[in-house]
């Protein structure tokens, strides 16, 4: 069997942008450092409206939803590769959203943190936050278990194997393009 993730997800909708999900004051951090990472993924989408409600839960330090879905436009704003780290580093293991900034979709393949799925429709307003879901690599599909439904995804083509060898470097040594 193929690659698999399933948990709950954390819906939110449009135009969600880098300063929601890590503000800058937490740029200081320095993802090379495991105790910062650790921190940074902390402090992951606490710039959200209070309408979505709590993405970590208090005197907790990761989430309890390896997948968003999200709307349009995700990972809008400044260029910061701190975005998909934080996320990545809380805990998520993908994001679906019915499109995304250029900039985040192409650091979540340079940094290898999370999987940038694009939806074929737009799930999250047919989605809610708690919902149990599964990713299914093989098919391209998304499976919502509470709705008992089946959702295409668009493939994720080149960047699979980019973000599943960890990130840009982690592939170009695999693969030979840089010394080991």
């Amino acid at each position: 069997m193929g690659k698999v993730i399933r948990g709950q997800i954390f819906v939110l909708d449009d135009n969600i942008d880098t300063d929601q999900i890590i503000p800058a004051e937490y740029l200081t951090l320095v993802p090379s450092k495991p105790d910062e990472y650790e921190k940074l993924g902390s402090y992951a989408l606490i710039g959200l409206p209070d309408r979505y409600g709590k993405f970590i839960a208090p005197e907790e330090i990761k989430t309890r939803y390896p997948i968003i879905v999200a709307g349009e436009n995700f990972g809008c704003g400044s260029s910061r590769e701190h975005a998909p780290i934080a996320l990545g580093a809380s805990g998520v293991e993908a994001v679906i959203a019915q499109s995304y900034a250029r900039i985040f979709f192409r650091n979540c393949s340079a940094t290898g943190e999370l999987y940038p799925w694009e939806s074929v429709e737009r799930l999250c307003d047919q989605f809610e936050t708690g919902q149990e879901v599964e990713i299914d690599f093989d098919n391209n599909q998304l499976i919502n278990h509470t709705l008992n439904q089946t959702y295409p995804l668009k493939p994720l083509g080149d960047i699979k194997p980019v973000i599943d060898a960890g990130g840009i470097f982690a592939y170009a040594r695999q693969t030979g393009m840089i010394a080991r």
